[in-house]
């Protein structure tokens, strides 16, 4: 049985690309504090509801986050099961990496500032 060219490879390089934007690996930071939606995500980032979203495209390809939707809003996590083992290596790593940076320590603490501005799980 023959061996697909690259098969093997693609969820890895998947992984690999969706970490290598700041803005993505400080969404899935964002993330280890529980379920966000993109309008909680946007604000905290400062980046367009249309960026934002598709930074959640890429990273939910990748399978580093879940989806699920509550009526007009999709409300994201950290993958639970994530399909490779490359997405979950790379969540239990992540959670032990960056805790001392000063930008996502600010991030966090603008947080529960953006949930109160869109309280968009009761809409």
């Amino acid at each position: 049985m023959a061996i697909k060219k690259g098969a093997i490879m693609k969820p890895f390089i998947r992984v690999m690309k969706a970490l290598s934007d700041p803005s993505r690996v400080r969404i899935l930071k964002l993330l280890e504090t529980g379920e966000l939606c993109v309008c909680e995500i946007k604000d905290v980032l400062g980046l367009a509801q249309s960026t934002t979203s598709k930074h959640m495209k890429l990273l939910e390809d990748a399978g580093l986050v879940d989806r699920r939707r509550q009526g007009s809003w999709i409300l994201y996590t950290l993958a639970a099961n994530p399909e490779s083992v490359y997405a979950e290596t790379m969540l239990e790593n992540l959670g032990n990496w960056l805790t001392e940076d000063a930008e996502l320590s600010k991030m966090h603490k603008l947080l529960p500032t953006a949930l109160v501005q869109r309280d968009c799980r009761n809409n």
